[in-house]
């Protein structure tokens, strides 16, 4: 089950003009499941995307990538799951342009202008005559306030459906954003999440439409982790439907640029963090708060080091203080000239160790205490400035294991 992680409320899903959802069962891996989403854009949206930093990247992104390199506006996104067109080469490349083809001839647009997207299982071919087939349904359930379908229809081993929403009243018009990520597994940065869109109705433009994507993919998606493994498929794309009749935003240092940015942020952070509450077998959330470093680069360094440590991680799931697995990824992490005799450690308010040692006053059951709890956070300063970064992730569990052994049955 997920940790701490409520249901989305249908309330603050908010529709945004200019967006339409459809979504429909097109049986591209398993029957019976909603696993084909398209989203249609009204003319003169804004948008923008963040990718994998992974090498090996996948079909759809390699086309997405094209496409908002092309300079035309994009007019749909077509989302299927069940099956990553990853590790397909030059016939998976073929297949995603298909469908692109295919949703473009049905909506009268240029192929160009859609992004696809594709989840589920590598180094299988895309089944592009079940995709093609199921258009017709999904354009049909177009709907402004199909978030939470949506939502539903991009899982994958996702227990639930991330989906959140947020209003401001920003130049005297009220601004609304809703987004939805998908996400349990193989999340690690650069940049994590394995699908998200964020969209609002604000007006913005395309000109800072790049940088505010990645700011939204910096200070969210790209603090979280599950288990250290960068996805071949990772995509946020952020919408600016443009219809919300607020004067333009040209700058993201405007007062209403940092007032959306703020807002989009919060509902990115939200579906960043639902994705590691409902990490595979996932059964406590962990906040890495590295402060007292020299640069964010290397708290950061820090950070992953302990996030991603299975011996940490198998620790705070069986609740076993053994606090010493967190110094030693402190010392691996990567900063040559580390100070052991300066590093600092605390569980919540549990003060651990000092000067690189274990503090005297420290107790092992107050430790256990802690680390007992659904959500924890780990501290460590580094004495070394005033540099801090944040990171989200999770533990281990037998639970991990059995879901990634069984992926593909």
């Amino acid at each position: 089950m997920p940790v701490n992680l409520p249901l989305p409320d249908v309330a603050t899903l908010f529709p945004i003009a200019g967006v339409r959802i459809g979504v429909t069962e097109a049986g591209v891996r398993k029957v019976g499941r909603k696993d084909l989403t398209v989203v249609l854009l009204d003319e003169g949206a804004s948008v923008s995307g963040v990718f994998t930093s992974n090498r090996f990247c996948a079909a759809p992104v390699q086309l997405c990538r094209e496409h908002l390199a092309s300079g035309q506006s994009m007019r749909a996104m077509l989302i299927n799951t069940g099956n990553a067109n990853a590790g397909t080469g030059a016939d998976g490349l073929a297949r995603a342009q298909s469908t692109c083809v295919a949703l473009a001839g049905k909506l009268g647009i240029a192929a160009q202008q859609v992004l696809p997207f594709s989840t589920g299982v590598i180094m299988e071919p895309l089944p592009i005559d079940r995709i093609e087939a199921g258009l017709d349904a999904a354009i049909a359930d177009a709907r402004l306030d199909n978030w939470l379908k949506a939502a539903e229809g991009i899982m994958t081993t996702d227990t639930q459906p991330k989906a959140y929403g947020a209003q401001i009243t920003m130049g005297g018009k009220q601004i609304s954003v809703s987004g939805i990520s998908k996400g349990a597994g193989m999340i690690r940065p650069n940049m994590a999440t394995m699908l998200g869109f964020i969209a609002t109705d604000a007006c913005v433009s395309q000109a800072v439409m790049h940088e505010l994507s990645l700011a939204l993919a910096e200070g969210s998606f790209n603090r979280v982790t599950v288990d250290g493994d960068t996805s071949t498929n990772d995509s946020l794309v952020v919408i600016a439907s443009n219809k919300a009749g607020n004067p333009e935003i040209t700058s993201l240092q405007s007062t209403d640029g940092q007032a959306l940015k703020a807002a989009m942020l919060g509902v990115a952070r939200q579906l960043a963090q639902a994705i590691v509450r409902d990490g595979e077998g996932a059964t406590k959330f962990i906040t890495v708060q590295v402060e007292g470093g020299r640069t964010a680069e290397e708290c950061r360094k820090v950070a992953y080091a302990i996030a991603h440590s299975p011996l940490v991680k198998t620790a705070f799931y069986a609740s076993d203080p053994n606090l010493g697995r967190i110094l030693a990824a402190v010392g691996y992490a990567g900063i040559d000239d580390l100070d052991q005799t300066g590093i600092e450690l605390y569980l919540d308010d549990v003060y651990v160790a000092t000067r690189g040692g274990r503090n005297p006053g420290y107790r092992e059951e107050d430790g256990q205490r802690v680390m007992k709890q659904s959500e924890i956070t780990v501290r460590v300063g580094l004495g070394r400035g005033a540099a801090t970064e944040t990171v989200w992730t999770c533990d281990f569990s037998h639970e991990y294991v059995t879901i990634n052994a069984d992926y593909r049955s």
